[in-house]
């Protein structure tokens, strides 16, 4: 164990005798059930009865299935690509707009408001159950919807909606169980995203074969989204705010490196006021512009985001157009994402879990050297049919292993990573820390599918140049995503180091990095606003 491991275990773990790794921390925000309720929750001298540790469990087990709801809307128009364009009368580019940007766009901004009013208010709970409501309604306007616009509008309704459920979910984990064990519950959440792949190709494949309308999965998923936000009502309590790993003071960081009330746990004083919410909103921002890691961690893992959104989206057609003799392969393809990719993302859980006291980077290890590997297998799947000489049926047999091998390596990181981040960040406002984490990204990797579609708008679907220019699509950007991914982890490991061992808790923001910074952002906003612009052009 490296010699910051060793300050960090001696400074942030406060240990009872029967080796608990849990502390309570002080929320004067909460009423006195919900001090109760996280007492109980974070007690060291206590050991948690069957009762409650069976109620956590449940929680992250609504949670997941929350998360899977949003998830099978995401990817269920991906297996209907084509009824989708057909019965909407739409072309490409638009089949982008309803699947990538503008839903993008607002997913990011209202993750930020969304998320802002959980932590301030203290009502995380209320505040999903809501936001799981609300979409699950769009859901089901999307069904009952027979035109593009109407679509469209039902999309930037759900885009509001689940805007905050991915930070709001992750938050309320990082709460409910020990430190080691967040990595493990987080990877048993993310779960979700290759469920719902699977679940979306099993029920593709037995509508396709019924000859039922796409318009019906989405009135289903949308009224089981509504009895799920009331479940998640109902089950879940707010639980206890943590320290994070970085500062276990109960303080923050003002803007000129003093420490001030309020980021450690809960604000002292629940004022309502404009001058209270713009201070809290600054001192966060602060304190993740102060971290080095946190930036570069953000960029990579956008990277790898952008690579797995294109993936999700168009890989599931191209193979079907690559291999049109070959029964059940989406059928198949699902089976195959949601048995070793649910497999695979516990498996970096429990391995994050397993070696949490002797380094705190085997996140980083495991997304960085995962991705770089996966990203040759991914190209054996575009190519599989060429690798084959043209034969279908050895090309599908060369794509399930050769597909099974890209989701052992690559899907290791998701539950992992994000956990880690949770833990890096203020706990007064982490939901809020997370919002800005994955509204980033969003912007950055929704501009997959947006480019794909661009590059495919004068294309006949039927024609091989269709064919061809998705393969290079697919190969390319997916390829660099993953590299580039990895790169940036790696880099990022010695500035990982520096905010672990606090470093960055004190000082002011130098000039450079509030350069750089602006630069960064005028970056992202400046690709947000052309492919948002060229997607509108071309979409009319």
């Amino acid at each position: 164990m490296g010699t910051h491991d060793k300050v960090l275990e001696e400074t942030v773990h406060t240990k009872s005798a029967q080796g608990n790794d849990e502390f309570p921390v002080q929320q004067p925000g909460l009423s006195e059930s919900q001090l109760h309720h996280s007492a109980d929750n974070q007690s060291p001298s206590q050991k948690p009865s069957i009762l409650h540790l069976s109620h956590i469990y449940l929680s992250i087990f609504i949670l997941f299935i929350n998360y899977f709801l949003a998830q099978y809307d995401k990817f269920i128009l991906s297996y209907f690509r084509s009824q989708v364009t057909s019965s909407l009368h739409i072309n490409e580019t638009q089949y982008a707009l309803l699947s990538g940007y503008s839903t993008g766009i607002v997913y990011a901004l209202l993750a930020l408001p969304v998320a802002f009013i959980a932590d301030y208010t203290a009502a995380r709970v209320w505040t999903l159950s809501i936001a799981a409501c609300w979409w699950s309604l769009c859901v089901v306007f999307q069904g009952l919807s027979h035109t593009f616009g109407q679509v469209y509008c039902a999309r930037l309704g759900m885009g509001i909606g689940q805007a905050a459920v991915e930070a709001l979910s992750i938050s309320l984990i990082s709460d409910l169980v020990t430190w080691r064990n967040v990595f493990i519950g987080n990877s048993f959440f993310y779960v979700g995203v290759y469920v719902g792949e699977a679940v979306s190709g099993q029920i593709a494949t037995a509508f396709t074969k019924t000859d039922t309308s796409w318009q019906v999965a989405m009135r289903a998923i949308g009224i089981c989204g509504i009895v799920v936000a009331v479940l998640l009502r109902l089950i879940l309590r707010e639980p206890s705010r943590r320290r994070s790993l970085v500062q276990d003071e109960e303080d923050g960081i003002a803007a000129d490196g003093e420490m001030v009330p309020g980021m450690g746990s809960f604000p002292h004083t629940r004022e309502r006021s404009f001058k209270a919410v713009k201070r809290d909103v600054y001192t966060t921002c602060q304190y993740l512009l102060r971290m080095h890691s946190f930036w570069l961690l953000l960029l990579s893992s956008s990277f790898r985001l952008l690579a797995g959104n294109v993936f999700g989206y168009y890989m599931p057609g191209y193979l079907s157009t690559l291999y049109p003799n070959t029964a059940n392969l989406l059928s198949r393809y699902g089976i195959i994402v949601g048995t070793v990719g649910t497999a695979t993302v516990l498996l970096g859980g429990l391995l994050t879990a397993l070696f949490w006291h002797r380094t705190k980077l085997m996140p980083i290890y495991l997304t960085a050297v995962g991705g770089m590997i996966s990203s040759i297998f991914v190209l054996l799947m575009v190519f599989s049919r060429d690798i084959a000489d043209d034969d279908e049926q050895r090309g599908v047999r060369t794509l399930y292993g050769v597909m099974c091998g890209a989701y052992l390596t690559a899907e290791l990181w998701l539950g992992c990573l994000f956990a880690l981040i949770a833990l890096l960040l203020p706990p007064a406002y982490k939901t809020f820390g997370l919002a800005i984490w994955s509204s980033v990204q969003v912007l950055m990797y929704s501009s997959g599918p947006e480019i794909i579609g661009l590059a495919l708008r004068n294309t006949d679907p039927e024609s091989q140049a269709y064919i061809t220019t998705t393969r290079d699509c697919l190969a390319v950007i997916i390829v660099i995503g993953y590299w580039a991914c990895g790169i940036g982890l790696l880099a990022a490991i010695p500035l990982l180091k520096r905010d672990l061992r606090r470093d960055f808790v004190r000082g002011k923001l130098s000039q450079r990095r509030r350069l750089a910074f602006g630069g960064f952002g005028v970056a992202v906003a400046v690709l947000v606003i052309v492919l948002f612009t060229v997607s509108l052009v071309y979409s009319v």
